[in-house]
């Protein structure tokens, strides 16, 4: 497996390279285009969720102990298990999704098409599975009846969302500010209430973030099991993100698609890691309401991550509000979400299974590039580009 994932990560970070060296001028836009803010905001809450709060002041120690990481600082090396590079991934399959895919309509052989999507809803399940499993080492001594009652309101919350993409849009955005104003409070509790660090530790540990550039190297490969866990994860998100973050894509030409997607995100994770690393430096305990506030930006987290694949596998199938109504997509996408959540306490199922799965999709793809590369590079330039919307003052594009 491990040489299965190394091959795959570098085919892939060398064809993102590729895609901006090469058609870097070429001018993207999706379908439902909106700002690039609430094309980040879409991008970094679908991306990301609980993981992102709560983990790391539980893997800090994890890379302060292991010699594997010794190449490096906790700090950086938590960055770059979520960084730049994770992010050139959704940016590569973004991409393709504009301006490949409806040339060379992979996704709707029918083959692919329903091994893609249901590994998409599989996925989905899971990560509210692995929500309410993780529930109890976020909030200690929480109740069995409450973990199944936040797991039905996720989902349920999910399933709404996913019916209205303006409220996904808003509630991303929302979301977002909200981890900016967690991180913020967190900052200031750290730095001036519970010690008297100042900002001189944040800029302290923005240096140390730092050390990830010159090793970056070190994450093109697994370095332990535990990282290829990551590069397994991510990969088996990068498609579906892709498809879903192309639909809002902007009529930014690639180069500045590519900066959008893989700098911008990396701004507010990095300064959120070095913010929870004042934590972890000085052994400080996260008092209860601090600790529900990261609880609470968690949740919603998970909402715009499930909402988001909803949407595209119920696109996908044809089992979306449009065609089904209210009466019918609510208890469907409902039932479907909560008896594979249900399963997955008796499965055996693993993420890996999944990456895996999504690497062959990869494959697939590839192997229809080759076929009609000729074709391609002309196709790609001279692909319509559809008109910019004009945005209503007030309204969340």
């Amino acid at each position: 497996m491990t040489q299965v994932i190394s091959i795959a990560y570098a085919i892939t970070l060398l064809s993102g390279l590729f895609v901006i060296l090469w058609w870097g001028r070429v001018r993207c836009v999706g379908t439902m285009p909106v700002t690039t803010f609430v094309l980040v905001a879409l991008l970094f809450t679908a991306g990301l969720d609980m993981g992102l709060v709560m983990l790391p002041l539980t893997e800090f120690p994890i890379y302060a102990d292991d010699p594997a990481y010794d190449f490096s600082n906790p700090l950086a090396v938590e960055f770059g298990m979520w960084g730049p590079l994770v992010w050139l991934m959704y940016f590569l399959s973004t991409f393709y999704f504009v301006k490949l895919e409806p040339k060379l309509q992979v996704f709707e052989i029918p083959l692919v098409k329903w091994v893609y999507n249901l590994t998409v809803i599989a996925t989905a399940a899971f990560t509210c599975y692995l929500f309410m499993s993780a529930l109890p080492s976020y909030v200690p001594g929480i109740p069995d009846w409450t973990r199944w009652v936040l797991t039905v309101a996720v989902i349920g919350s999910a399933v709404y969302s996913s019916s209205n993409v303006n409220f996904m849009k808003w509630l991303a955005v929302t979301s977002t500010w909200m981890f900016v104003g967690l991180t913020l409070v967190m900052l200031i509790a750290a730095a001036y209430v519970f010690s008297g660090a100042g900002l001189s530790a944040l800029f302290a540990n923005v240096l140390s973030l730092l050390d990830y550039f010159p090793n970056i190297l070190h994450f093109t490969t697994p370095i332990t099991e535990y990282h290829e866990f990551y590069l397994f994860w991510w990969f088996a998100w990068s498609i579906m993100i892709g498809q879903f973050v192309a639909t809002f894509v902007t009529g930014l030409h690639a180069w500045r698609l590519a900066g959008a997607m893989i700098f911008l995100p990396a701004i507010p994770l990095g300064i959120w890691f070095c913010v929870i690393y004042i934590y972890f430096q000085r052994d400080i305990t996260i008092p209860t309401w601090l600790n529900m506030a990261m609880v609470a930006v968690g949740i919603v987290f998970v909402v715009n991550s499930l909402d988001s694949l909803m949407r595209l596998y119920s696109s996908n199938l044809a089992i979306d509000i449009e065609r089904l109504g209210r009466k019918v997509y609510f208890p469907l996408h409902f039932t479907i979400q909560i008896a594979l959540v249900m399963a997955y306490q008796f499965t055996p199922f693993r993420i890996e299974w999944v990456g895996v799965i999504v690497i062959l999709l990869y494959g697939a793809v590839y192997v229809v590039i080759y076929r009609q590369k000729h074709a391609i590079g002309s196709h790609v330039r001279a692909v319509p580009e559809p008109a910019l919307p004009e945005e209503e003052p007030g309204r969340v594009n």
